[in-house]
């Protein structure tokens, strides 16, 4: 646990070492004139585009058959979207009573990280398949069911995924196709 710690800190701060360093100018009226949102940008940072880029790099891994790179980045994807989930919801429910704004931003950017959560979960649980270790996907695709509800499109296809593996027995009958 605590190397994925590590490798997932390491990850962010080479992130963040890759991004471009602005300095914060200030105008005579003291506002800043170039403000630098590190952890807002798109390419790196400590944001649910990052989580997005470790899949992307994941899925280029997968294609080119980098099975061990690909299961590195889902599983900085996973650790980044479980932390983003995490604070999201600590300062939805810090604000919560004070400042309507700030709890439906967080909430919203919460339901985005889940979303990567699952879909990194997905992945991985695809890998482990593809890799043909069932027993080491299974936990990966209950978690996906109990995040996202069976009802969902990625709760779906992980229950599918569960049946096809014979953890499970029984259809959910009230599934739709899922896509």
């Amino acid at each position: 646990m605590r190397s994925r710690l590590t490798i997932t800190a390491l990850a962010l701060l080479a992130g963040l070492a890759a991004a471009p360093v602005q300095v914060l100018a200030q105008s005579s009226d003291g506002t800043n004139s170039s403000v630098s949102k590190v952890l807002a940008s798109s390419g790196a940072g400590f944001n649910v585009a990052a989580v997005r880029t470790l899949l992307n790099r994941g899925d280029a891994a997968v294609a080119s058959g980098n099975l061990g790179k690909a299961k590195t980045d889902y599983d900085n994807a996973r650790t980044a979207a479980k932390q983003l989930l995490a604070f999201y919801r600590d300062l939805s429910g810090a604000f919560r009573g004070l400042d309507a704004r700030i709890p439906r931003e967080m909430d919203s950017k919460g339901r985005e990280a889940l979303s990567l959560l699952a879909q990194a979960n997905l992945r991985l649980a695809a890998l482990f398949r593809r890799q043909n270790q069932p027993e080491v996907a299974v936990p990966v695709l209950v978690e996906v069911v109990r995040l996202m509800t069976p009802t969902s499109n990625e709760g779906q296809k992980a229950y599918q995924s569960l049946l096809e593996l014979g953890f499970v027995e029984t259809p959910f009958a009230g599934a739709k196709a899922a896509k």
